[in-house]
């Protein structure tokens, strides 16, 4: 396992990232990774790691590159001080358009790698869910799987609510919800559905009963190892039908 530290750049500055390879020379497909809103920190590397294992390059982006430096955070001590208190300042930094601007550079750095052939992915959590969806609404041509879990804000009244930009998706999704999230309520999840089956978009939408807005981040107070590996065999066998 590789894991190479690289700076891209975008049109709004240098952007950290990591890249994770498996064993080998390649090429694999790459799935682009969009973290949550803990930012890179070991856990999310260990995640990265665990996908690359299965025969993928995978691009980790620091998406608060933005911000300017920052330690690594501890989730249980930002949620006991107050997730908005610490993160918020790094969240304004990005938002699903910049995310979108920042993704066509991630591509073409891909482009630049001997390891990468065939079709690309995407992957978001929480944050990040939104983040991948319209990675694949906004390059149609290039994505062709993505996944969110737990993400919220995937329908609203924004300009850059991932749902308006169905029309445009012809990646394959997987959408998967915590039964109990007040960032993508129930009511929010019929209405991004409906502008999916509108599109006619090719998806799988499902809420995991049990599981909080997070579940799939074993070093969040609310990781559930059963929901998470469940969430994993899903992930692989998506990245797996499509990309490879």
């Amino acid at each position: 396992m590789s894991d190479q530290q690289v700076t891209i750049q975008t049109r709004d500055g240098e952007c950290s990232a990591h890249v994770l390879t498996p064993e080998g020379d390649g090429p694999w497909p790459a799935v682009i990774f969009y973290m949550d809103a803990l930012a890179i920190r070991p856990a999310i590397i260990e995640m990265g790691q665990r996908l690359a294992s299965n025969g993928y390059v995978v691009l980790l982006p620091d998406l608060f590159y933005r911000y300017g430096p920052y330690a690594p955070f501890d989730p249980k001590a930002v949620f006991a001080q107050g997730f908005r208190e610490v993160i918020g300042p790094l969240m304004a930094t990005t938002d699903n358009a910049k995310a979108a601007s920042d993704t066509q550079a991630f591509l073409a750095y891909l482009d630049t790698r001997a390891d990468v052939a065939g079709k690309i992915g995407t992957v978001g959590f929480c944050m990040g869910g939104g983040m991948a969806i319209t990675a694949a609404g906004t390059f149609p041509d290039r994505i062709a799987a993505a996944i969110s879990f737990h993400g919220g804000r995937l329908a609203t009244d924004e300009p850059d609510s991932p749902h308006l930009l169905a029309p445009k998706i012809t990646a394959e999704l997987y959408i998967a919800a915590a039964d109990n999230d007040h960032s993508y309520p129930p009511e929010m999840a019929a209405k991004f559905e409906q502008a999916l089956n509108d599109a006619g978009v090719t998806y799988r939408a499902e809420t995991y009963e049990g599981a909080a807005h997070g579940w799939m981040k074993p070093d969040f107070p609310v990781y559930d190892e059963a929901a998470a590996e469940r969430g994993w065999a899903e992930m692989l066998a998506l990245f797996g039908r499509v990309l490879k």
